[in-house]
């Protein structure tokens, strides 16, 4: 009896995870949103950095009729290829040189300025926290209580032995 309705229930929450997925999937189309083609990361990719300089695939994979009749005369003696032929087979291989690659950006000064940026809010929060939100500062942190409190532990011989009271002179009224 236990086994039968231990199935029934598995075939209803699995038809019901079904039914939700169907819905879910009806739901997604009809918004009229187009979705975002995902990235195939087994095939070769192309990239451009210092570290690896031979990407996995050439930079452009499909070729003009003029690209094309370039790599036909690629295969030939290089001293025939004008220089501007050479620069175009090379960026049709690669989309940027070395210098091009070490060349530095800009970005750092935006980072910086975002650290400050975020340094200064975080201040202000603090300073506004430290007026409007917290307490007043006990009384017990005043220098006055402080040296009253140390007089009365003093006066108390607190630890006599090795502690506190242990480093004060009575019978000349100051620290040994």
């Amino acid at each position: 009896m236990l086994h039968l309705s231990a199935g029934l229930l598995g075939r209803h929450a699995a038809r019901r995870a079904t039914a939700a997925f169907s819905t879910a999937s009806a739901r997604m189309s009809s918004h009229g949103h187009e979705v975002a083609d995902s990235v195939d990361m087994s095939k070769p990719m192309y990239w451009d950095r210092r570290d690896t300089p031979w990407p996995d695939r050439a930079y452009k994979d499909v070729l003009t009729t003029a690209d094309t009749s370039l790599k036909k005369k690629e295969k030939g003696p290089w001293g025939q290829l004008t220089k501007e032929e050479k620069i175009a087979l090379y960026r049709l291989a690669f989309h940027q040189t070395f210098p091009e690659m070490k060349q530095k950006s800009n970005q750092w000064k935006t980072v910086v300025g975002g650290i400050f940026i975020f340094m200064g809010l975080t201040g202000l929060l603090t300073w506004w926290q430290s007026i409007y939100v917290y307490p007043e500062r006990p009384r017990t942190f005043d220098d006055d209580w402080q040296a009253k409190q140390l007089k009365r532990m003093l006066d108390m011989q607190v630890n006599p032995v090795q502690g506190f009271a242990s480093k004060w002179d009575y019978e000349k009224g100051q620290w040994k």
